[in-house]
């Protein structure tokens, strides 16, 4: 019999270590090819990891709650034939090499050096995470390496950053980045410390928050303490979609076997108001504004469990709308039912939050850093509205839904987001009723 080495697959770009949730076998189990084996958890979504072979569990090397590198090995199995398979070879299968290539390192590397080129060097291999929070503390290139990482090949974790923070304490800085050039400052006392004292009642409730609630917690307090919120709101006649959509759902599914909603439509409509005004699709990174290239967009999608995550649509200007529907209907299906990848939740440059879907007509939403600007669509409602005929003003029953869009004020003023808003509004209420899908 040969041992095998169950390594922890590569998650996509900057995630590097993932916690350990649940293992859904014990030692001594026998498991097969594709079996998920174990529940893992990272900032962003939880997954499971399959084993690429079948064979038998004889070790667990990380129990529950402890964290796992990117290429490590967390569990040995006993499989047919000779010897033993080295972590090594492993990676080369398993997750691959943990030097980004090329490309990957553009793509990381691009933002951090549009800031402060001379600070920075490309030997520096920082997940976005960790560059935040350099950016953010006005760590220098030469305090960061100064840290010793340990993550896989000598990186430097989220935990090894922090670590350097808290006992870095009033030393001063050294070559640190000018204040007019540093990232706004996020409150340094955890959001899960208590900020007043709460008096309890008899019969009350106290119910811990959830590893993911705590970790959207953070991120919406974060959001709001960066950017400042404007929000525009619009009404939109959207009868001709109603109508489109009644005409072809029947069709689409028994052709394609999908479910046609109207978030494909939605979708359509904010792509081309964002390629009438790019810069909606854009981040902020100190002083620099990044202008995204790609339109990825963010789907906001409630969870069984009451949490929230958001599924990303990859180039979403690329695809058809059937493209859109297929694509929108498998993030959903894997977001409820945790199939998620960390890759599918990466990336989005613009978010789009359905709170019609709960019955809502309008929300302000919050804006996930590092974006500049969320739509909000409300609830489709009949209503009697004022239409312009040329035999004069008439009443008529109409479907209407409220939009609102947040923006950034740093970098979006009202024109722009007004704009955009209302191109929404427009391509949405003159949708052509022979469109083709």
């Amino acid at each position: 019999m040969a041992e095998y080495k169950l390594l922890l697959p590569s998650m996509g770009e900057g995630v590097m270590e993932a916690t350990i949730i649940t293992w859904l076998f014990n030692e001594g189990d026998n498991v097969k090819e594709d079996d998920s084996v174990v529940e893992i958890a990272t900032d962003k979504v939880d997954s499971d990891v399959p084993t690429p072979v079948s064979g038998k569990i004889v070790k667990i090397l990380k129990q529950k709650d402890e964290v796992a590198k990117v290429g490590e090995a967390i569990a040995i199995l006993e499989i047919e034939g000779e010897g033993s398979a080295t972590a090594s070879e492993e990676v080369q299968t398993e997750a691959p090499a943990a030097t980004p290539d090329a490309e990957t390192l553009k793509t990381i590397e691009e933002p951090l050096q549009a800031v402060s080129p001379a600070e920075f060097s490309g030997d520096l291999y920082l997940s976005p995470l960790v560059k935040s929070i350099a950016q953010q503390e006005n760590i220098s290139e030469s305090e960061l390496k100064s840290i010793k990482g340990s993550g896989l090949e000598g990186r430097i974790t989220k935990e090894d950053i922090l670590a350097y923070v808290s006992n870095r304490g009033s030393q001063p800085v050294q070559h640190a980045a000018p204040a007019q050039t540093a990232a706004p400052a996020v409150a340094k006392t955890p959001v899960s410390a208590p900020v007043s004292t709460v008096s309890t009642a008899a019969g009350d409730e106290i119910i811990p928050m959830d590893r993911m609630r705590k970790i959207i917690a953070e991120n919406m307090v974060k959001a709001k303490q960066i950017a400042p919120h404007v929000t525009s709101f619009i009404e939109t006649d959207v009868t001709n979609v109603v109508k489109w959509r009644n005409k072809h759902k029947d069709i689409f599914e028994k052709r394609e076997g999908e479910k046609l909603t109207f978030m494909p439509i939605f979708v359509r409509a904010v792509v081309k108001a964002i390629q009438d005004f790019p810069m909606i699709n854009v981040s902020i990174n100190g002083e620099n504004i990044i202008k995204k290239k790609n339109i990825n967009i963010g789907m906001a999608t409630a969870l069984p469990d009451g949490n929230l995550i958001v599924p990303v649509i990859k180039n979403a200007d690329q695809l058809s709308l059937s493209g859109l529907a297929k694509a929108i209907n498998d993030l959903a299906y894997r977001a409820r039912n945790k199939k998620l990848r960390p890759e599918d939740t990466q990336g989005a440059t613009y978010t789009i939050s359905n709170v019609g879907s709960f019955g809502n007509l309008m929300g302000t939403p919050i804006i996930p850093q590092p974006q500049v600007a969320i739509l909000a669509i409300g609830a489709i409602v009949k209503k009697p509205a004022v239409l312009e005929t040329k035999d004069g003003d008439v009443i008529a029953i109409r479907q209407l839904m409220f939009m609102s869009h947040s923006y950034d004020h740093r970098v979006v003023d009202g024109s722009l987001g007004g704009m955009m808003l209302k191109h929404v509004h427009d391509y949405l209420q003159n949708w052509d009723l022979n469109t083709e899908i």
